[in-house]
């Protein structure tokens, strides 16, 4: 028995006549007539009583109508849903990010555009050091991951560029630099810096380690703070000063400031790393809308 079957008995019993079904169907009045018989043999019942008029269903055939309607939709909706999940529009997309990654803007852009875009896929997100992301993606626990990757390449990871933007010095308030708009890097060369510790950032750690060293000297290392967050906390405390991406500035503490810096090359990039060996269509559809939420806020960023 085929599925084809209860299709043929369904349209038999939906039109109550053998000719008008064999024309629904598309196929022959002969072949319907004996696909049907064939159905009653292996089912050892009558499914229907032949009249002058056409046909009539037999309780055995009511029983059956009711079942093989809903194994033709159940075949349906089978057929749907593999389709959708062959286009990545279900199933579950495991995001990482780095706790600096997570105040770009871009970054609450793109959940909100790929949510959009594919509401029925289950996003979860889940924040860690570069180093625990890029663990996780490759045990295979984690579909993208949103970090800051400096000048570093990892081996069977792609890295895909979404967005870059420059850092800000984080000063106490009662700095004497405090009131400046902006200043060079070499203005902070005799200061005591907050940093996050380099196992927790080392990305980001190192990006501010080369931008001091190309202004000309080794920053002094003070208190490390575990977040973005608790760097901003101590700089309020006057422990020292840092260095932090433009979009932590989100973070509004009292007695901080943030002051542009003047050299260009002070700046940090964001991307999402996957897997070499990943070709899954779910990963695609979020680089794709990640691609189209980059070019989107490129093209709506304010001229300075």
């Amino acid at each position: 028995m085929e599925l084809r079957h209860f299709r043929y008995f369904v349209a038999v019993a939906e039109e109550g006549n053998v000719t008008r079904a064999a024309e629904k169907l598309g196929i022959g009045q002969p072949p319907l007539s004996q696909q049907i018989l064939a159905l009653e043999r292996e089912l050892e019942v009558q499914l229907f009583h032949r009249t002058g008029q056409g046909v009539v269903l037999t309780d055995a055939g009511k029983a059956l109508l009711v079942d093989a309607k809903r194994l033709l939709d159940d075949a349906r909706h089978a057929v749907v849903n593999a389709q959708r999940a062959g286009r990545g529009e279900t199933g579950h997309l495991n995001l990482g990010l780095t706790a600096s990654a997570a105040f770009h803007p871009i970054v609450r852009a793109l959940i909100r555009a790929y949510r959009s875009a594919y509401p029925s896929v289950g996003l979860t997100l889940t924040e860690d050091t570069t180093a625990g992301l890029l663990a996780m993606l490759e045990e295979g626990r984690l579909d993208l991951a949103l970090l800051r990757p400096g000048t570093h390449s990892f081996a069977g990871v792609t890295l895909h560029e979404i967005a870059s933007e420059p850092m800000k010095a984080v000063l106490p308030a009662t700095h004497a630099l405090a009131k400046s708009r902006r200043i060079s890097l070499s203005a902070l060369a005799e200061e005591s810096f907050v940093l996050l510790p380099r196992i927790a950032s080392p990305m980001l750690h190192d990006e501010i380690m080369s931008a001091c060293r190309q202004a000309g000297f080794e920053p002094l290392i003070g208190q490390q703070a575990p977040q973005l967050s608790s760097v901003v906390n101590l700089v309020s405390a006057e422990f020292g000063v840092s260095i932090v991406p433009a979009s932590v500035s989100q973070i509004h503490a009292e007695g901080v400031v943030y002051v542009d810096i003047a050299d260009a090359d002070v700046v940090t990039k964001l991307a999402l790393a996957s897997r070499e060996a990943d070709r899954s269509v779910k990963v695609n559809n979020f680089l794709e809308v990640a691609g189209t939420s980059t070019m989107a806020s490129r093209r709506t960023r304010p001229r300075r």
